[in-house]
């Protein structure tokens, strides 16, 4: 990751389960898992230049594996 959550992601959302995720197959085979989720969220981050925005997260999650490939969708404060 190029940037550092700081504090909590809020207004977590869930929009793919299972087979709606077009990455399902890396998915398994890279973490393992079979009950991923794609999810998006608020937050606040630190960029590697060390400027603080508000942005919106998006990440792909299984019980027992927990986030993975977390990305910064866009900008919310520009």
């Amino acid at each position: 990751m190029d940037f550092e959550i700081v504090g909590e992601i809020r207004e977590i959302e869930t929009f793919a389960i299972g087979r709606s995720i077009r990455a399902l197959k890396r998915l398994r085979k890279m973490y393992g898992g079979s009950r991923w989720r794609k999810r998006k969220g608020v937050a606040l981050v630190r960029l590697e230049n060390g400027d603080v925005h508000r942005a919106e997260l998006h990440w792909y999650e299984a019980h027992g594996v927990g986030r993975r490939e977390m990305r910064i969708k866009r900008k919310l404060d520009e």
